[in-house]
């Protein structure tokens, strides 16, 4: 009986370890959530995207950030030949940040003055190659045109100039020149169907695919899964992205980003075992040689997948993971079950990501997911939980996580009832004795009717039925 009171008290003292007490029984600091760093954060990234996620932050942040931004974006697009673009962010400033930033006509009109000529020129060089039917000048003459009309903010003239390479392309290396640009300017357009049509092209071109261009698929993919809301498929082509990515992609996406978008979709999407690893030795052998033996290809490919790990030991993603520590902690906080420190690096992370070009929508739904499997993982060991010691863990009130779990029993997806009362919440556990027995049964008979059918299959070649039958006919 001591025994098991002071394994009781232990277990109390864990779960209580979740709350208020989290600070001081561990030595990781939890990180404040800061003001962004414009400056540091635009780094990160290069050409038109450069500028574009600069006025998403002045769109949808506080005035302070907002000039900050807008002044950022004013001295990058004077590195261009995007006038009009110029001319957007002007008005958006409307004198605020005095004389320097103010509308430069003489700078527009120079430009613009050069891109009529640089137009007329690649119009003529153009009709010169149509008219020598040379494949290879009239695609580079087309994809000169579509980087003109790219670095002057025409993009749908951009996408249609690169797309009509797709004719005059003579080997593979051209065909994955064509795809990459089709899809740079598809995201900055918006058009994830066209990313995913174009990725999808590239990849048929395996011959031509080396590790930098895969894992810059790997994240056009993984954007267009996200604006899907398909989350977890989202989380995959990430989680697929490899460290040769590096800074390869700045006019897209930068590694920050893919630790950031893959690691809360992963959290939002995958289950407990997915988090960590999803296969043992002893499983990993038998599965291989059931393959082997009955020539199952899908059961030899099921047996590798399982084999690797999803996020925390993926080697690849944890390079990712090492650049933006919060992500990284509030994973192995998930994972470990600490739940109020996983929730806290969230809210801190949440003002940042809010003002991220492509995540800011899908925010608000990541985060109720991840909180939703964290409170059903919570409940999951327990017969009984006590709702104050729950919320304590959670730092919520009674009354807010007695709705949120309500919310969940009625989707059904805790087995629970509530004691209102009491503040009680009692499981309703299916009897695992007797689906385990269930269990057994179906797999002995399945294993039964396999085996059964490979006899009769030996029994038909031992005999040469087949061969027989066939020279009867």
């Amino acid at each position: 009986m001591e025994g098991d009171e002071e394994t009781s008290t232990a277990m109390m003292d864990e779960i209580y370890a979740n709350g208020v007490d989290e600070q001081q029984r561990r030595t990781k600091a939890i990180i404040n959530g800061e003001q962004l760093d414009i400056e540091a954060y635009a780094s990160l990234y290069s050409g038109r995207t450069k500028i574009m996620r600069l006025l998403f932050i002045a769109d949808h942040s506080l005035p302070s950030m907002q000039l900050e931004a807008l002044r950022m974006a004013y001295d990058e697009i004077k590195k261009g030949e995007n006038t009009q673009l110029f001319r957007e962010v002007v008005q958006k400033i409307d004198g605020r940040l005095g004389p320097n930033y103010e509308m430069d006509l003489a700078w527009c009109d120079s430009v613009d003055r050069r891109a009529d000529q640089r137009k007329e020129k690649l119009e003529n060089e153009l009709n010169a190659y149509r008219t020598n039917l040379i494949k290879e000048s009239i695609r580079m003459g087309y994809n000169d045109f579509g980087d003109f009309y790219y670095a002057h903010g025409a993009l749908g003239d951009a996408f249609k100039s690169y797309v009509r390479t797709r004719d005059y392309c003579t080997t593979s290396k051209h065909i994955i020149h064509m795809c990459l640009n089709a899809i740079l300017v598809s995201i900055e357009m918006g058009q994830f169907s066209h990313v995913t049509s174009y990725v999808s092209k590239a990849e048929q071109t395996t011959e031509a695919l080396d590790p930098i261009t895969i894992a810059k698929l790997r994240c056009a993919s993984g954007l267009a899964l996200l604006e899907a809301k398909k989350y977890k498929f989202a989380a995959r082509k990430f989680l697929e992205t490899g460290p040769e990515l590096g800074n390869n992609y700045t006019e897209v996406i930068a590694p920050q980003d893919v630790a950031t978008y893959g690691g809360l979709c992963a959290l939002a999407s995958f289950d407990r075992t997915e988090l960590k690893a999803c296969a043992r030795s002893f499983l990993m052998i038998f599965v291989i040689f059931f393959a082997c033996c009955f020539e199952r290809i899908f059961t030899l490919y099921f047996a590798i997948s399982i084999w690797q790990t999803k996020v925390i030991d993926n080697v690849n993603f944890r390079n990712f993971l090492e650049l933006v520590p919060e992500v990284r902690e509030l994973i192995h906080d998930f994972y470990s079950s600490h739940y109020a420190s996983c929730l806290e690096y969230l809210g801190n992370i949440k003002a940042n990501l809010l003002l991220d070009i492509h995540l800011h929508d899908h925010v608000e739904t990541l985060y109720d997911e991840i909180r939703h499997k964290a409170l059903i993982q919570y409940t999951l060991p327990f017969v009984s939980v006590d709702l104050h010691m729950m919320a304590n863990a959670f730092k919520t009130s009674v009354a807010g996580l007695e709705k949120e779990l309500e919310a969940l029993i009625t989707d059904n997806q805790i087995q629970a009832r509530i004691d209102s009362h009491n503040k009680i919440l009692y499981a309703r556990h299916a009897d695992q004795r007797n689906a385990t027995f269930h269990r057994v049964l179906q797999t002995g008979s399945e294993f039964d009717r396999d085996v059964r059918a490979m006899l009769l299959r030996a029994n038909l070649l031992r005999h040469e039925y087949n061969l027989r039958a066939t020279r009867k006919l």
